[in-house]
Parts: structure tokens; C-alpha cells; sequence
């Protein structure tokens, strides 16, 4: 199961990375590594974005290079994965055990409640 929402972080916006693609006009990238954000934490990859998946985040090759060149997206097999990731967002795993301890005191406080 991926992630409902994603931490984005106040600064995303002055950070060197992103005023570098800013400076050099390259607005699409900055659109690109934001939809990829979303897409690799809805479901649940981590910071991956498989190669399959740049179309469908409105990229291209060349937008994947600006944005590893940047330092926003570093390459790997099968596609890239976001810098920094594993730092700043809850894993599938950290994700799923939150969900599942939420769950669990939700389950209990409604049985104290139905036990009165």
C-alpha cells in the first residue's frame, strides 16, 4: 500500500538544487520531480521511479537528465529513485506498521466504548 500524502518541505522551493533548474529556466523538470514525488509514494516504491513510469509523470529522458544533473534524482537500474528519500519519507514498511498501530488503538477504543 503506498503513501496517502508525501512531506514536501517549506524550502523545496529556495533550495540550490531547485533554483539551479529555476535559474536555467527548466520548469518542466522542477514539474516532473514534483509528480514523481507523488508517484513513487503512492505507491509504495520509496523514492523509485521505474523507466516506465516517466511518461506517465509527464517526463522525458532529458528531464530525468536535468534532474540527475541537478542532484534532485540520482540513476539506477531500471530507472532513478529521488535523492534523499529514505531521509525525509516514511518507507512502505514505516508506513504500513503506522497504519496498522493507528488501527489497532482505533479497534480498541471503539470496543471500550461498545464494552460499556
Amino acid at each position: 500500500m503506498g503513501l496517502p500524502w508525501i512531506r514536501l518541505d517549506t524550502s523545496t522551493f529556495d533550495h540550490p538544487k531547485m533554483l539551479f533548474l529555476v535559474e536555467e529556466k527548466q520548469f518542466r523538470p522542477i514539474y516532473v520531480h514534483l509528480s514523481g514525488m507523488a508517484y513513487t509514494g503512492k505507491h509504495g516504491l520509496d523514492g523509485l521511479i521505474p523507466k516506465a513510469a516517466l511518461r506517465v509523470i509527464g517526463g522525458t529522458v532529458n528531464d530525468a537528465k536535468k534532474l540527475v544533473e541537478a542532484g534532485l534524482w540520482n540513476e539506477v537500474a531500471g530507472g532513478w529513485e529521488v535523492h534523499g528519500w529514505t531521509e525525509y519519507q516514511f518507507s512502505s514498511s514505516e508506513h504500513e506498521a503506522r497504519r496498522q498501530k493507528l488501527s489497532e488503538r482505533g479497534r480498541k477504543g471503539a470496543q471500550a466504548r461498545w464494552d460499556k
